[in-house]
């Protein structure tokens, strides 16, 4: 059924909210064993929550978009009471004294929260294999030999395995919720910038990051959507626009709507299955009445990641400088100078990528420096933000791939360099850059791996992309 549905058949008293929730943490549970999709399987806080509704829906006090819907949340948010650890060894054991707004909105709206999902230490990666020292990478549920995509890898993977039941709250920098939504056949839905409030994330770049909504469905995402968007007074980036019902746009027409082809991100460089698929896909939303015409993005093809990376690492090197094992991040024996402790305890318990990450962005930000790399990349965004700004004057979405490739295997990606990493998120980097609402939709299959198409649209016209994701879900088989 779907998550609609369910959530009315909950209100009517048909479906046992604790029941439910027993049983998808048996499945989390076992499924965890093969997969290693959860850091954290929150049993115990998930059962209670369970048991309060059903008392609730008894008494018919009950009500919510997300009514004894089982919501799992990417590492990075906090869940107050379970531990999180934003993928790194160096916080672990750090159980948040609060919960994160988008953890409050969801609960409120009858959400019970099962657990965290593993992901890229701090969201470092594009594959979820960069995670921490002491973790374990996620598998692609299609194929225990192949990535999720990162870096909310867990999040793409569960949503996969279950029903429309399950919903899962990812967060983007640069792509990270596209790309596990591709590579795990789901829908997973970037918000504008500012539209999901950041309270009670742990920061990777704050410029740049977004909370978004992972779920087997675009209806699912859209429902998720409505509960966690808005306002948050704790959070000055978050926007005062109104909200719109996003479930009202799926499966709205689309006759009418012109999109903008890529053409940068078709051709060389794509593998030519998933280039053949997304075109079919584009031809069968032409059938149902939209638009089409080819167009150019070559600032955001040329500059997107150079800049995207430049302004990342500029600010994560900030934000994890706190993870020094006094005030936050794992302690060790006091002996030596501040210098010394403070490089024994990041130097144990931060991964490689982490540490790259680290030293690429003080590098970046240093007297002398911060004009030529970080300021000059501030720059140069604002003309990618205008080169979309143009677009969007004609065009109601842009289209591409969502990746250009189907999951790699991890044999496959031992041997990727550090800037090939990069370089596969040539597609989804420029709409994060731009701080851009896209949203990634299953396109069919490629020798059995699910294959993403790519839509991104103006600020705060996420309701055009979940009108268009429906309809690729009702023309795709």
């Amino acid at each position: 059924m779907g998550l609609k549905k369910f959530v009315q058949e909950v209100k009517n008293g048909n479906i046992s909210v604790e029941e439910h929730t027993n049983k998808i943490i048996s499945e989390a549970e076992k499924t965890n064993k093969q997969f290693n999709h959860f850091n954290a399987i929150s049993k115990e806080l998930a059962l209670s929550q369970a048991k309060e509704l059903d008392k609730k829906i008894k008494k018919n006090e009950a009500d919510g978009k997300l009514l004894g819907v089982a919501l799992s949340l990417k590492d990075a948010i906090c869940v107050k009471g379970v531990e999180t650890r934003g993928g790194s060894k160096i916080l672990s054991s750090y159980r948040p004294l609060y919960d994160a707004t988008v953890t409050e909105r969801s609960v409120q709206e009858g959400a019970v929260v099962i657990g965290k999902t593993a992901q890229d230490e701090f969201g470092f990666g594009s594959f979820a294999v960069n995670v921490g020292v002491d973790m374990k990478i996620p598998k692609n549920p299609h194929d225990d030999e192949r990535a999720c995509g990162g870096s909310s890898g867990g999040s793409g993977g569960f949503s996969a395995l279950t029903d429309n039941t399950h919903v899962s709250l990812g967060e983007s920098t640069g792509g990270s919720i596209a790309t596990p939504a591709s590579f795990c056949g789901v829908a997973g839905l970037c918000p504008t910038y500012g539209r999901v409030s950041r309270y009670g994330l742990l920061d990777y770049a704050c410029s740049l990051d977004k909370i978004g909504p992972m779920g087997k469905t675009v209806e699912d995402v859209a429902l998720l959507l409505e509960a966690i968007s808005g306002l948050d007074k704790r959070e000055s980036t978050t926007l005062p626009n109104p909200l719109g019902e996003y479930s009202k746009s799926v499966g709205k027409g689309v006759k009418g709507l012109k999109i903008g082809i890529i053409k940068e991100f078709f051709g060389e460089g794509t593998d030519k299955n998933v280039d053949k698929l997304v075109q079919n896909a584009i031809i069968e939303l032409e059938k149902e009445g939209v638009k089409t015409k080819e167009i150019s993005l070559p600032a955001n093809d040329k500059y997107a990641i150079p800049v995207y990376y430049l302004i990342s690492t500029a600010e994560a090197s900030t934000n994890l400088a706190k993870y020094c094992g006094m005030r936050y991040g794992i302690e060790d024996k006091l002996e030596g100078t501040f210098d010394e402790y403070f490089t024994k305890v990041r130097s144990k318990n931060f991964g490689e990528e982490a540490k790259r990450r680290i030293i690429l962005g003080t590098f970046a930000r240093m007297s002398g420096f911060r004009d030529a790399y970080y300021l000059r990349a501030m720059k140069i965004r604002t003309l990618l933000i205008n080169e979309y700004k143009k677009l969007f004057k004609e065009f109601d979405a842009l289209v591409s791939p969502t990746m250009p490739f189907i999951a790699p295997k991890f044999k496959e990606i031992d041997k990727l360099t550090p800037l090939q990493h990069y370089m596969s998120d040539l597609m989804v980097c420029p709409p994060n850059v731009a701080g851009m609402p896209h949203i990634s939709v299953n396109a069919g299959s490629s020798r059995g791996m699910p294959v993403g198409i790519l839509f991104t649209a103006d600020h705060l016209q996420e309701s055009k992309l979940i009108q268009l994701g429906s309809a690729v879900e009702k023309v795709v088989k």
